[in-house]
Protein backbone atom coordinates (compact mmCIF):
# COMPACT_ATOMS: atom_id res chain seq x y z
CA UNK A 1 0.00 0.00 0.00
CA UNK A 2 2.90 2.45 0.93
CA UNK A 3 4.70 1.39 -2.09
CA UNK A 4 2.17 2.53 -4.38
CA UNK A 5 1.59 5.70 -2.19
CA UNK A 6 5.07 6.62 -2.52
CA UNK A 7 4.88 5.55 -6.59
CA UNK A 8 1.86 8.13 -7.17
CA UNK A 9 3.54 10.69 -5.23
CA UNK A 10 6.32 10.29 -7.32
CA UNK A 11 4.29 10.40 -10.62
CA UNK A 12 3.10 13.84 -9.52
CA UNK A 13 6.46 15.24 -8.26
CA UNK A 14 7.62 13.95 -11.88
CA UNK A 15 4.47 15.72 -13.62
CA UNK A 16 4.08 18.79 -11.37
CA UNK A 17 8.22 18.77 -12.37
CA UNK A 18 7.88 18.65 -15.94
CA UNK A 19 4.96 21.27 -16.15
CA UNK A 20 7.41 23.57 -13.75
CA UNK A 21 9.80 23.28 -16.19
CA UNK A 22 7.95 23.48 -19.37
CA UNK A 23 6.24 26.58 -17.94
CA UNK A 24 9.60 28.52 -17.01
CA UNK A 25 10.48 27.22 -20.83
CA UNK A 26 7.61 29.31 -22.21
CA UNK A 27 8.04 31.63 -19.71
CA UNK A 28 11.82 32.70 -21.47
CA UNK A 29 10.10 31.89 -24.86
CA UNK A 30 7.30 34.96 -23.88
CA UNK A 31 10.37 37.06 -22.70
CA UNK A 32 11.81 37.10 -25.55
CA UNK A 33 8.75 37.38 -28.07
CA UNK A 34 7.52 40.21 -26.57
CA UNK A 35 10.53 41.86 -26.78
CA UNK A 36 10.88 41.28 -30.13
CA UNK A 37 7.61 42.21 -30.29
CA UNK A 38 8.27 45.56 -29.16
CA UNK A 39 11.26 46.18 -31.61
CA UNK A 40 9.02 45.29 -34.23
CA UNK A 41 6.62 48.16 -32.52
CA UNK A 42 9.72 50.63 -32.55
CA UNK A 43 10.55 49.68 -36.25
CA UNK A 44 6.87 50.95 -37.61
CA UNK A 45 7.08 54.20 -35.62
CA UNK A 46 10.53 55.25 -37.49
CA UNK A 47 9.47 53.70 -40.66
CA UNK A 48 6.66 55.81 -40.44
CA UNK A 49 7.95 58.86 -38.39
CA UNK A 50 8.48 61.06 -41.63
CA UNK A 51 6.16 59.66 -43.89
CA UNK A 52 3.53 60.86 -41.26
CA UNK A 53 5.04 64.49 -40.67
CA UNK A 54 6.10 65.34 -43.93
CA UNK A 55 3.75 64.32 -46.23
CA UNK A 56 0.49 64.05 -45.43
CA UNK A 57 0.57 60.29 -45.54
CA UNK A 58 -1.51 58.70 -42.33
CA UNK A 59 -1.12 54.99 -40.64
CA UNK A 60 -3.87 52.31 -41.65
CA UNK A 61 -6.63 52.14 -38.70
CA UNK A 62 -5.51 48.20 -38.18
CA UNK A 63 -1.80 49.25 -37.64
CA UNK A 64 -2.65 51.94 -34.91
CA UNK A 65 -4.81 49.45 -33.69
CA UNK A 66 -1.76 46.83 -33.74
CA UNK A 67 0.47 49.22 -32.26
CA UNK A 68 -1.98 49.88 -29.49
CA UNK A 69 -2.25 45.63 -28.92
CA UNK A 70 1.16 45.50 -29.10
CA UNK A 71 1.74 47.73 -26.07
CA UNK A 72 -1.08 46.07 -24.05
CA UNK A 73 0.73 43.17 -24.24
CA UNK A 74 4.13 44.90 -23.39
CA UNK A 75 2.03 46.46 -20.17
CA UNK A 76 0.24 42.71 -19.69
CA UNK A 77 3.57 41.14 -19.53
CA UNK A 78 5.36 42.84 -17.28
CA UNK A 79 2.57 42.36 -14.47
CA UNK A 80 2.72 39.08 -14.99
CA UNK A 81 6.30 38.99 -14.56
CA UNK A 82 5.85 40.73 -11.17
CA UNK A 83 3.06 38.48 -10.02
CA UNK A 84 5.47 35.51 -10.67
CA UNK A 85 8.43 37.40 -9.06
CA UNK A 86 6.53 37.77 -5.64
CA UNK A 87 5.49 33.93 -5.67
CA UNK A 88 7.75 31.19 -4.19
CA UNK A 89 6.39 28.75 -5.82
CA UNK A 90 4.21 29.85 -9.14
CA UNK A 91 0.56 28.87 -9.81
CA UNK A 92 -0.18 26.50 -12.58
CA UNK A 93 -2.63 29.01 -13.82
CA UNK A 94 0.26 31.34 -14.44
CA UNK A 95 1.35 28.69 -16.87
CA UNK A 96 -2.23 28.85 -18.92
CA UNK A 97 -1.51 32.49 -19.17
CA UNK A 98 1.77 32.39 -20.50
CA UNK A 99 0.20 29.82 -23.18
CA UNK A 100 -2.32 32.06 -23.79
CA UNK A 101 0.23 35.33 -24.30
CA UNK A 102 2.65 32.89 -26.26
CA UNK A 103 -0.83 32.61 -28.86
CA UNK A 104 -1.53 36.11 -29.04
CA UNK A 105 1.97 37.13 -30.24
CA UNK A 106 1.90 34.78 -32.39
CA UNK A 107 -1.35 36.42 -33.98
CA UNK A 108 0.32 39.74 -33.65
CA UNK A 109 3.48 38.60 -35.49
CA UNK A 110 1.22 37.36 -38.46
CA UNK A 111 -0.50 40.78 -38.92
CA UNK A 112 3.17 42.40 -38.29
CA UNK A 113 4.01 40.35 -41.63
CA UNK A 114 0.69 40.97 -43.08
CA UNK A 115 1.46 44.95 -42.80
CA UNK A 116 5.02 44.38 -44.08
CA UNK A 117 3.90 43.48 -47.67
CA UNK A 118 1.11 45.40 -47.59
CA UNK A 119 2.39 48.48 -46.54
CA UNK A 120 1.78 50.61 -42.91
CA UNK A 121 0.26 53.54 -44.67
CA UNK A 122 -2.83 54.48 -46.66
CA UNK A 123 -2.61 54.16 -50.33
CA UNK A 124 -2.61 58.16 -52.23
CA UNK A 125 -6.10 57.49 -53.40
CA UNK A 126 -7.05 57.02 -49.64
CA UNK A 127 -5.44 60.42 -48.33
CA UNK A 128 -5.90 64.10 -48.94
CA UNK A 129 -3.99 67.29 -47.94
CA UNK A 130 -4.54 68.06 -44.51
CA UNK A 131 -4.38 72.00 -42.85
CA UNK A 132 -1.36 73.88 -42.41
CA UNK A 133 -0.46 76.06 -39.81
CA UNK A 134 -0.65 79.93 -40.67
CA UNK A 135 -0.86 82.90 -38.24
CA UNK A 136 -3.96 83.94 -37.20
CA UNK A 137 -4.20 87.70 -37.26
CA UNK A 138 -5.36 89.36 -40.83
CA UNK A 139 -5.05 92.51 -41.33
CA UNK A 140 -7.80 94.36 -43.48
CA UNK A 141 -5.19 94.49 -46.54
CA UNK A 142 -4.42 90.78 -46.29
CA UNK A 143 -8.29 90.09 -46.40
CA UNK A 144 -8.85 92.11 -49.23
CA UNK A 145 -6.13 90.15 -51.02
CA UNK A 146 -7.95 86.93 -49.52
CA UNK A 147 -11.14 87.43 -50.84
CA UNK A 148 -9.94 88.18 -54.67
CA UNK A 149 -7.91 85.04 -55.16
CA UNK A 150 -11.03 82.94 -53.39
CA UNK A 151 -13.25 85.05 -56.10
CA UNK A 152 -11.01 84.33 -59.15
CA UNK A 153 -10.42 80.85 -58.15
CA UNK A 154 -13.93 79.98 -58.05
CA UNK A 155 -13.76 81.02 -62.06
CA UNK A 156 -13.26 78.15 -64.47
CA UNK A 157 -11.40 80.50 -66.62
CA UNK A 158 -8.73 80.93 -64.29
CA UNK A 159 -6.02 78.58 -63.64
CA UNK A 160 -3.03 79.65 -62.71
CA UNK A 161 -2.87 82.49 -59.70
CA UNK A 162 0.58 83.87 -59.04
CA UNK A 163 1.28 86.31 -55.78
CA UNK A 164 4.27 87.73 -54.92
CA UNK A 165 6.03 90.28 -53.10
CA UNK A 166 9.54 90.81 -50.73
CA UNK A 167 10.78 88.46 -48.44
CA UNK A 168 9.03 88.38 -45.24
CA UNK A 169 5.41 90.48 -46.54
CA UNK A 170 3.28 87.47 -45.64
CA UNK A 171 2.64 85.40 -49.04
CA UNK A 172 2.90 82.23 -47.56
CA UNK A 173 1.10 83.02 -44.56
CA UNK A 174 -1.47 84.20 -47.34
CA UNK A 175 -1.52 80.80 -49.13
CA UNK A 176 -1.97 78.54 -45.79
CA UNK A 177 -4.92 80.41 -45.50
CA UNK A 178 -5.90 79.73 -49.32
CA UNK A 179 -4.78 76.10 -49.19
CA UNK A 180 -6.72 75.70 -45.32
CA UNK A 181 -10.01 77.34 -46.80
CA UNK A 182 -10.10 75.37 -49.82
CA UNK A 183 -9.59 72.19 -48.35
CA UNK A 184 -12.78 73.06 -46.83
CA UNK A 185 -14.53 73.56 -50.39
CA UNK A 186 -16.93 70.66 -51.92
CA UNK A 187 -15.15 71.54 -55.35
CA UNK A 188 -11.85 70.12 -55.04
CA UNK A 189 -12.90 67.00 -52.65
CA UNK A 190 -9.60 67.92 -50.00
CA UNK A 191 -7.53 67.48 -52.94
CA UNK A 192 -5.59 70.17 -52.68
CA UNK A 193 -1.63 69.85 -52.35
CA UNK A 194 1.26 71.97 -50.79
CA UNK A 195 4.72 71.97 -52.32
CA UNK A 196 7.77 74.26 -51.38
CA UNK A 197 10.29 75.34 -54.03
CA UNK A 198 12.77 77.06 -52.66
CA UNK A 199 16.16 78.25 -54.38
CA UNK A 200 17.71 75.03 -55.09
CA UNK A 201 14.42 74.01 -56.80
CA UNK A 202 14.57 71.45 -60.21
CA UNK A 203 12.10 69.17 -62.35
CA UNK A 204 13.45 66.35 -60.59
CA UNK A 205 13.07 67.96 -56.96
CA UNK A 206 9.89 69.05 -57.55
CA UNK A 207 8.86 66.05 -59.14
CA UNK A 208 9.56 64.35 -55.78
CA UNK A 209 7.95 66.97 -54.00
CA UNK A 210 4.52 66.62 -55.54
CA UNK A 211 4.55 62.61 -55.95
CA UNK A 212 5.53 62.42 -51.92
CA UNK A 213 2.10 65.52 -51.91
CA UNK A 214 0.35 62.64 -53.30
CA UNK A 215 1.71 59.59 -51.87
CA UNK A 216 3.35 58.59 -55.17
CA UNK A 217 6.61 56.28 -55.02
CA UNK A 218 8.69 57.53 -58.13
CA UNK A 219 11.73 56.69 -55.95
CA UNK A 220 12.73 53.76 -58.17
CA UNK A 221 12.18 55.75 -61.62
CA UNK A 222 15.09 58.16 -62.53
CA UNK A 223 14.14 59.43 -66.16
CA UNK A 224 12.26 62.51 -66.16
CA UNK A 225 10.20 61.77 -68.93
CA UNK A 226 8.95 58.75 -67.59
CA UNK A 227 8.50 60.54 -64.02
CA UNK A 228 6.59 63.21 -65.52
CA UNK A 229 4.21 60.41 -67.26
CA UNK A 230 3.62 58.92 -63.74
CA UNK A 231 3.02 62.10 -62.04
CA UNK A 232 0.11 62.90 -65.03
CA UNK A 233 -1.34 59.78 -64.34
CA UNK A 234 -1.74 59.83 -61.12
CA UNK A 235 -2.70 63.60 -61.15
CA UNK A 236 -5.26 62.78 -63.83
CA UNK A 237 -7.21 60.22 -61.96
CA UNK A 238 -8.10 62.97 -59.25
CA UNK A 239 -10.94 65.16 -60.71
CA UNK A 240 -10.26 68.36 -59.58
CA UNK A 241 -7.52 69.39 -57.21
CA UNK A 242 -5.05 72.26 -56.52
CA UNK A 243 -1.55 72.52 -55.89
CA UNK A 244 0.36 75.26 -54.34
CA UNK A 245 4.04 76.02 -55.08
CA UNK A 246 5.31 78.25 -52.60
CA UNK A 247 9.24 79.79 -53.23
CA UNK A 248 9.28 79.98 -56.92
CA UNK A 249 12.60 81.82 -57.97
CA UNK A 250 12.68 80.61 -61.10
CA UNK A 251 10.19 79.35 -63.76
CA UNK A 252 9.57 75.61 -64.89
CA UNK A 253 7.27 73.92 -67.54
CA UNK A 254 4.71 72.32 -65.77
CA UNK A 255 4.32 69.83 -68.89
CA UNK A 256 7.97 68.63 -68.10
CA UNK A 257 6.98 68.04 -64.42
CA UNK A 258 4.09 66.01 -65.03
CA UNK A 259 1.20 68.67 -64.68
CA UNK A 260 -1.39 69.37 -67.24
CA UNK A 261 -3.52 72.42 -66.15
CA UNK A 262 -6.55 70.81 -67.56
CA UNK A 263 -8.89 70.26 -64.15
CA UNK A 264 -6.11 71.62 -61.94
CA UNK A 265 -5.77 75.09 -60.42
CA UNK A 266 -1.87 76.38 -59.70
CA UNK A 267 -0.98 78.84 -57.17
CA UNK A 268 2.63 80.24 -57.09
CA UNK A 269 4.21 82.38 -54.61
CA UNK A 270 7.34 84.25 -55.91
CA UNK A 271 8.91 87.12 -54.65
CA UNK A 272 9.34 87.93 -58.53
CA UNK A 273 6.75 88.99 -60.77
CA UNK A 274 8.82 88.06 -63.55
CA UNK A 275 8.46 84.47 -62.45
CA UNK A 276 4.51 84.99 -62.41
CA UNK A 277 4.37 86.20 -65.42
CA UNK A 278 6.73 83.27 -67.43
CA UNK A 279 4.84 80.81 -65.45
CA UNK A 280 1.75 81.88 -67.25
CA UNK A 281 -0.05 83.53 -64.58
CA UNK A 282 -3.62 84.68 -65.38
CA UNK A 283 -4.02 86.78 -61.77
CA UNK A 284 -1.10 88.44 -60.64
CA UNK A 285 -1.52 89.52 -56.36
CA UNK A 286 1.33 91.76 -55.00
CA UNK A 287 1.53 91.21 -51.06
CA UNK A 288 2.52 94.83 -49.75
CA UNK A 289 4.26 95.72 -46.47
CA UNK A 290 1.73 96.47 -43.87
CA UNK A 291 0.48 100.02 -43.46
CA UNK A 292 1.54 101.90 -40.36
CA UNK A 293 -1.77 101.15 -38.22
CA UNK A 294 -1.54 97.26 -38.89
CA UNK A 295 1.93 96.86 -37.94
CA UNK A 296 1.15 97.99 -34.71
CA UNK A 297 -1.77 95.86 -34.21
CA UNK A 298 0.19 93.09 -35.42
CA UNK A 299 2.83 94.14 -32.89
CA UNK A 300 0.37 94.21 -29.98
CA UNK A 301 -0.86 90.91 -30.69
CA UNK A 302 2.35 89.20 -30.48
CA UNK A 303 3.42 91.09 -27.86
CA UNK A 304 0.46 88.84 -26.04
CA UNK A 305 -0.22 91.25 -23.07
CA UNK A 306 -3.66 91.35 -21.68
CA UNK A 307 -3.28 95.19 -20.90
CA UNK A 308 -2.05 98.07 -22.70
CA UNK A 309 1.45 98.95 -22.32
CA UNK A 310 2.52 102.17 -20.13
CA UNK A 311 2.87 105.41 -22.07
CA UNK A 312 6.53 105.09 -21.76
CA UNK A 313 7.06 101.52 -23.59
CA UNK A 314 4.11 102.21 -25.49
CA UNK A 315 6.22 104.89 -27.41
CA UNK A 316 9.47 102.76 -27.83
CA UNK A 317 7.15 99.59 -28.76
CA UNK A 318 6.01 101.66 -31.64
CA UNK A 319 9.42 102.92 -32.69
CA UNK A 320 10.69 99.29 -32.72
CA UNK A 321 7.48 98.55 -35.07
CA UNK A 322 8.64 100.85 -37.10
CA UNK A 323 11.81 99.87 -37.61
CA UNK A 324 10.05 96.35 -38.70
CA UNK A 325 9.62 98.29 -42.32
CA UNK A 326 5.90 96.73 -42.42
CA UNK A 327 7.17 93.16 -42.48
CA UNK A 328 5.00 90.61 -40.25
CA UNK A 329 7.67 88.35 -40.51
CA UNK A 330 10.03 90.61 -38.57
CA UNK A 331 6.99 92.28 -36.73
CA UNK A 332 6.01 88.67 -35.30
CA UNK A 333 9.84 88.37 -34.24
CA UNK A 334 10.85 91.55 -32.51
CA UNK A 335 7.69 91.57 -30.62
CA UNK A 336 8.03 87.73 -29.55
CA UNK A 337 11.58 88.85 -28.55
CA UNK A 338 10.03 91.62 -25.83
CA UNK A 339 6.82 89.08 -24.68
CA UNK A 340 6.73 89.60 -20.94
CA UNK A 341 9.57 92.47 -20.74
CA UNK A 342 8.21 95.26 -18.17
CA UNK A 343 11.69 97.15 -17.20
CA UNK A 344 12.17 100.09 -19.43
CA UNK A 345 15.66 99.67 -19.12
CA UNK A 346 15.28 96.48 -21.12
CA UNK A 347 13.48 98.26 -23.93
CA UNK A 348 15.90 100.61 -24.42
CA UNK A 349 18.18 98.19 -24.74
CA UNK A 350 16.05 96.22 -27.36
CA UNK A 351 15.59 99.05 -29.21
CA UNK A 352 19.07 100.42 -29.27
CA UNK A 353 20.38 96.76 -30.28
CA UNK A 354 17.62 97.10 -33.25
CA UNK A 355 19.16 100.74 -34.43
CA UNK A 356 22.48 99.63 -34.82
CA UNK A 357 21.57 97.10 -37.91
CA UNK A 358 21.56 98.32 -41.35
CA UNK A 359 18.39 98.08 -43.80
CA UNK A 360 18.99 96.91 -47.14
CA UNK A 361 16.54 98.25 -49.64
CA UNK A 362 16.44 94.87 -51.40
CA UNK A 363 16.96 93.00 -47.81
CA UNK A 364 15.00 94.58 -45.04
CA UNK A 365 14.23 91.28 -43.00
CA UNK A 366 17.20 89.90 -42.68
CA UNK A 367 18.81 92.47 -40.42
CA UNK A 368 15.92 91.87 -38.05
CA UNK A 369 16.51 88.35 -37.96
CA UNK A 370 20.08 88.25 -37.30
CA UNK A 371 18.61 91.26 -34.75
CA UNK A 372 16.55 88.54 -33.01
CA UNK A 373 19.02 85.71 -33.25
CA UNK A 374 21.73 87.92 -31.39
CA UNK A 375 18.90 88.60 -28.09
CA UNK A 376 19.07 84.88 -27.46
CA UNK A 377 21.48 85.46 -24.50
CA UNK A 378 21.64 81.74 -23.82
CA UNK A 379 24.53 80.21 -26.21
CA UNK A 380 22.96 76.90 -25.75
CA UNK A 381 19.46 78.13 -26.96
CA UNK A 382 21.51 79.55 -30.26
CA UNK A 383 23.21 76.41 -30.82
CA UNK A 384 19.78 74.35 -30.67
CA UNK A 385 18.66 76.82 -32.85
CA UNK A 386 21.05 76.29 -35.34
CA UNK A 387 20.50 72.53 -34.99
CA UNK A 388 17.11 73.06 -36.39
CA UNK A 389 18.82 74.19 -40.02
CA UNK A 390 20.10 70.51 -41.06
CA UNK A 391 16.81 69.70 -41.58
CA UNK A 392 15.28 70.02 -45.44
CA UNK A 393 13.56 73.62 -46.24
CA UNK A 394 9.72 73.71 -44.47
CA UNK A 395 10.14 69.91 -42.83
CA UNK A 396 8.07 69.68 -40.09
CA UNK A 397 10.44 68.10 -37.11
CA UNK A 398 9.83 65.90 -34.40
CA UNK A 399 9.90 67.43 -31.36
CA UNK A 400 11.30 64.30 -30.24
CA UNK A 401 13.76 63.34 -32.69
CA UNK A 402 15.33 67.15 -32.36
CA UNK A 403 15.53 66.88 -28.76
CA UNK A 404 17.04 63.63 -29.02
CA UNK A 405 19.97 65.18 -31.46
CA UNK A 406 20.22 68.18 -28.74
CA UNK A 407 21.16 65.16 -26.08
CA UNK A 408 23.42 62.95 -28.31
CA UNK A 409 25.40 66.01 -29.15
CA UNK A 410 25.95 67.22 -25.33
CA UNK A 411 23.88 70.45 -25.67
CA UNK A 412 21.52 69.06 -22.66
CA UNK A 413 22.49 66.84 -19.71
CA UNK A 414 20.48 66.05 -16.70
CA UNK A 415 20.18 63.28 -14.22
CA UNK A 416 17.81 61.43 -16.02
CA UNK A 417 16.51 60.82 -19.90
CA UNK A 418 12.98 62.08 -18.68
CA UNK A 419 15.03 65.43 -17.14
CA UNK A 420 16.60 65.87 -20.02
CA UNK A 421 13.61 65.82 -22.44
CA UNK A 422 11.69 67.95 -20.53
CA UNK A 423 14.68 70.13 -20.78
CA UNK A 424 14.50 70.25 -24.78
CA UNK A 425 10.78 70.97 -24.69
CA UNK A 426 11.41 73.93 -23.03
CA UNK A 427 14.51 75.15 -25.24
CA UNK A 428 12.19 74.89 -28.18
CA UNK A 429 9.06 76.07 -26.62
CA UNK A 430 11.10 79.37 -25.58
CA UNK A 431 12.52 79.12 -29.31
CA UNK A 432 8.84 79.52 -30.55
CA UNK A 433 7.57 81.68 -28.05
CA UNK A 434 9.85 84.52 -29.98
CA UNK A 435 8.83 83.26 -33.12
CA UNK A 436 12.20 81.85 -34.14
CA UNK A 437 10.37 78.45 -34.34
CA UNK A 438 7.06 77.46 -35.30
CA UNK A 439 4.91 75.03 -34.16
CA UNK A 440 2.04 72.50 -34.12
CA UNK A 441 0.72 68.88 -34.38
CA UNK A 442 -0.26 66.88 -37.37
CA UNK A 443 -2.16 64.54 -35.39
CA UNK A 444 0.20 62.36 -34.35
CA UNK A 445 3.39 64.10 -33.20
CA UNK A 446 4.21 67.82 -32.09
CA UNK A 447 6.65 69.53 -34.51
CA UNK A 448 8.68 72.37 -34.79
CA UNK A 449 9.65 73.99 -38.32
CA UNK A 450 11.75 77.07 -39.51
CA UNK A 451 10.40 79.88 -41.60
CA UNK A 452 12.12 79.59 -45.10
CA UNK A 453 13.77 82.99 -44.38
CA UNK A 454 14.68 81.92 -40.59
CA UNK A 455 16.53 79.27 -42.10
CA UNK A 456 17.82 81.08 -44.56
CA UNK A 457 19.67 83.52 -41.87
CA UNK A 458 20.25 80.31 -39.50
CA UNK A 459 22.60 78.99 -42.54
CA UNK A 460 24.28 82.33 -43.40
CA UNK A 461 25.52 81.99 -39.57
CA UNK A 462 26.70 78.47 -40.01
CA UNK A 463 28.55 79.13 -43.13
CA UNK A 464 30.75 82.14 -41.87
CA UNK A 465 30.57 82.10 -38.12
CA UNK A 466 30.88 78.88 -35.39
CA UNK A 467 29.49 76.28 -35.27
CA UNK A 468 30.46 76.08 -39.36
CA UNK A 469 27.82 73.61 -40.83
CA UNK A 470 27.39 72.43 -44.52
CA UNK A 471 23.69 71.87 -45.05
CA UNK A 472 22.78 70.34 -48.74
CA UNK A 473 19.39 68.88 -47.29
CA UNK A 474 16.24 68.15 -49.31
CA UNK A 475 17.85 69.65 -52.62
CA UNK A 476 17.78 66.12 -54.45
CA UNK A 477 21.63 65.70 -54.93
CA UNK A 478 22.59 62.44 -56.66
CA UNK A 479 26.18 62.01 -55.62
CA UNK A 480 28.01 63.54 -52.28
CA UNK A 481 29.56 67.01 -52.31
CA UNK A 482 33.40 66.89 -54.35
CA UNK A 483 36.26 66.39 -51.18
CA UNK A 484 37.34 70.23 -51.54
CA UNK A 485 33.90 71.47 -50.25
CA UNK A 486 34.43 69.16 -47.29
CA UNK A 487 36.20 71.74 -45.01
CA UNK A 488 38.61 71.22 -42.36
CA UNK A 489 37.03 73.09 -40.10
CA UNK A 490 33.19 71.74 -40.57
CA UNK A 491 31.10 70.89 -37.33
CA UNK A 492 28.39 69.58 -38.82
CA UNK A 493 26.87 68.39 -42.04
CA UNK A 494 23.62 67.41 -43.41
CA UNK A 495 22.85 65.57 -46.45
CA UNK A 496 19.75 63.74 -45.78
CA UNK A 497 16.53 63.99 -48.02
CA UNK A 498 18.31 63.27 -51.06
CA UNK A 499 18.96 60.59 -53.83
CA UNK A 500 23.02 59.52 -53.25
CA UNK A 501 22.46 55.90 -53.43
CA UNK A 502 26.49 55.46 -53.71
CA UNK A 503 29.53 57.23 -52.43
CA UNK A 504 32.81 56.18 -54.05
CA UNK A 505 35.70 54.44 -53.12
CA UNK A 506 38.38 56.39 -51.79
CA UNK A 507 36.42 59.70 -50.74
CA UNK A 508 37.80 60.20 -47.61
CA UNK A 509 37.12 63.96 -45.91
CA UNK A 510 38.92 65.63 -43.74
CA UNK A 511 36.83 66.54 -41.38
CA UNK A 512 39.12 66.34 -38.10
CA UNK A 513 36.43 67.96 -36.07
CA UNK A 514 32.81 66.56 -37.11
CA UNK A 515 30.56 65.98 -34.71
CA UNK A 516 27.09 65.58 -36.49
CA UNK A 517 26.51 63.36 -39.77
CA UNK A 518 23.25 63.11 -41.26
CA UNK A 519 22.82 60.89 -43.92
CA UNK A 520 19.28 59.75 -43.26
CA UNK A 521 16.55 58.99 -46.00
CA UNK A 522 19.30 59.77 -48.87
CA UNK A 523 18.79 56.53 -50.72
CA UNK A 524 22.25 55.11 -49.80
CA UNK A 525 22.88 51.52 -50.50
CA UNK A 526 27.08 51.20 -49.35
CA UNK A 527 29.38 53.54 -47.73
CA UNK A 528 32.75 52.77 -47.92
CA UNK A 529 34.94 52.13 -45.04
CA UNK A 530 37.57 55.03 -45.94
CA UNK A 531 34.66 57.76 -45.53
CA UNK A 532 34.76 57.94 -41.89
CA UNK A 533 39.38 57.44 -41.71
CA UNK A 534 39.30 61.17 -40.71
CA UNK A 535 36.09 61.38 -38.76
CA UNK A 536 37.69 60.49 -35.49
CA UNK A 537 35.18 62.35 -32.79
CA UNK A 538 31.92 61.82 -34.80
CA UNK A 539 29.49 62.07 -32.31
CA UNK A 540 25.85 62.10 -34.30
CA UNK A 541 25.68 59.27 -37.25
CA UNK A 542 22.20 59.28 -38.97
CA UNK A 543 21.63 56.46 -41.31
CA UNK A 544 18.06 56.03 -41.04
CA UNK A 545 15.82 55.63 -44.30
CA UNK A 546 18.43 54.23 -46.33
CA UNK A 547 18.59 51.22 -48.64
Amino acid sequence: MSDKIIDKTVDTVIEWGNKYFSYRKNMQKLEKSVEVLEHRASDVIVITRNEVLNSGKKRKREVEEWLKAVDDMVSKFASLKEQTGQARVPHMQFAQLVDTMIKEIADLTQQYESFSCQGFLLDADETKGLPLVAMEWRGPSFERNLKEIRAHLMNQEISIVGIFGMGGVGKTTLAKFIHNDLLKENAFSGHVYWVTASQEASIYKLQNDIARAINLDISKEDDELKRAAKLFQALERREKLVILVDDLWVHFDMEKIGISLEGIKLIVTSRSVEVCRKMGCQLEIKVTPLSEEEAWELFQVKLGRCKELPPDLKEIAKSMAGKCAGLPLAIAIVAGSMKGVDDIFEWRDALDDLEQYSFEVDDKVFPILEYSYNRLKDQRLKDCFLCCSMYPEDWRIDRDELISLFISEGLIEKSSRRAEFDCGHTILNKLENVCLLEGGFNGFFKFVKMHDLVRDMALKITKTGKPRYMVKAGIGLKEVPEESEWKEDLDKVSLMDNNIELIPEGISPKCFKLSILILQNSGLLLIPDSFFAHLGVLQVLNLSHNK
